[in-house]
């Protein structure tokens, strides 16, 4: 993998993000800073994978590869071969392609991501 290589002073906020994706349930914010896009991925209580994002992007689970880091909430992850984790607030994590994804519990669950910005719940 190269390595990303940063020539200007740069700073952006996902207040005021580059691009909105809204699927039910689902604030994706997205800035792009010397190339490279981030986003801050925000799900509601009740969140669910397949339940939300897929009546967007509609394929049978999500196929995009993760990178990231939780800062609030509980999110469980199952691999279409039926495998589990659990991410909570604190945990940085690689989720693979093939999956659906739920929040655990009544908080809200944000992450920001430096891998799948660019084209997590982006409409098909």
């Amino acid at each position: 993998m190269p390595a990303v290589t940063v020539n200007n002073l740069e700073s952006k906020s996902f207040n005021e993000p580059d691009e909105k994706r809204r699927p039910p349930k689902t604030q994706v914010d997205v800035v792009t800073l010397g190339g490279t896009t981030l986003g801050r991925f925000t799900f509601e209580p009740g969140w669910r994978w397949s339940e939300t994002v897929k009546t967007v992007v509609h394929t049978d689970s999500c196929q995009v590869n993760h990178l990231g880091v939780c800062v609030a909430g509980t999110l469980i992850v199952q691999l279409d071969d039926g495998s589990r984790m659990t991410i909570h607030a604190g945990d940085a994590y690689a989720i693979p392609a093939g999956h659906d994804a739920w929040v655990e519990n009544d908080e809200t669950y944000v992450s920001y991501e430096v891998m799948s910005a660019a084209e997590f719940a982006k409409p098909a």
